[in-house]
């Protein structure tokens, strides 16, 4: 009896071949796109929200997504900045079903290598938990826009295309954010202090 020789799989060798291969349903080739992609779609998660219990939820539903729409990609825009398109999709219905209540921060990691005294490090995790509470009371359009531009360190132009809308009105939102951020924060002087830094999540 001749034996069968099993050749082995192939790693797909460029973009295209993987987003096929993931098409077809290849669950290494799955798991190298998900691989590829998660560090960058957990970190835009993570910058829209602030560190909640729903983050890895809603990482995993955005993968879910991408996953059902791949066969419907056409190329014509990079793979990443699609995927990017679908995760503030994700992360704006979660925003909009919220109803602009506060979206409790579960913690606030420290930096690596963060500098200064212990009081320093509390002072900054308590200007970014008032960034974040300040963010949920904005309108989901206002805060995403906000968010994509002065945390996540988008261009308005990218902010326009991930949220399907021109620049002009990119522009527009991050403005009315801006105000609104600093009515708050003329009320509220950690949260000034905090925004006059720069600090960014």
């Amino acid at each position: 009896m001749a034996l069968k020789i099993v050749e082995p799989r192939q790693t797909p060798q460029d973009e295209g071949e993987l987003i096929a291969a993931c098409i077809r349903g290849d669950r290494a080739a799955e798991r190298m796109l998900f691989a590829r992609e998660y560090p960058r779609v957990n970190a835009t998660v993570y910058r829209l929200l602030g560190a909640t219990r729903e983050t890895d939820d809603l990482v995993q539903e955005t993968f879910i997504a991408v996953f059902r729409a791949l066969p419907k990609f056409r190329g014509e825009s990079k793979l990443s900045t699609w995927i990017d398109r679908i995760a503030v999709r994700v992360v704006f219905q979660f925003i909009g079903a919220r109803k602009r209540q506060p979206i409790p921060l579960e913690f606030v990691p420290e930096r690596e290598n963060a500098d200064g005294n212990p009081r320093d490090r509390a002072a900054a995790r308590d200007g970014l938990r008032r960034l974040y509470a300040a963010l949920s009371r904005l309108k989901p359009e206002a805060r995403m826009a906000f968010a994509l531009y002065a945390i996540d360190g988008r261009s308005i132009a990218e902010v326009a295309r991930l949220t399907g809308t021109s620049t002009v009105t990119a522009k527009v939102r991050i403005w009315r954010a801006r105000r609104d951020m600093a009515q708050r924060a003329a009320s509220d002087p950690v949260l000034a202090e905090y925004l006059a830094e720069g600090r960014e999540p």
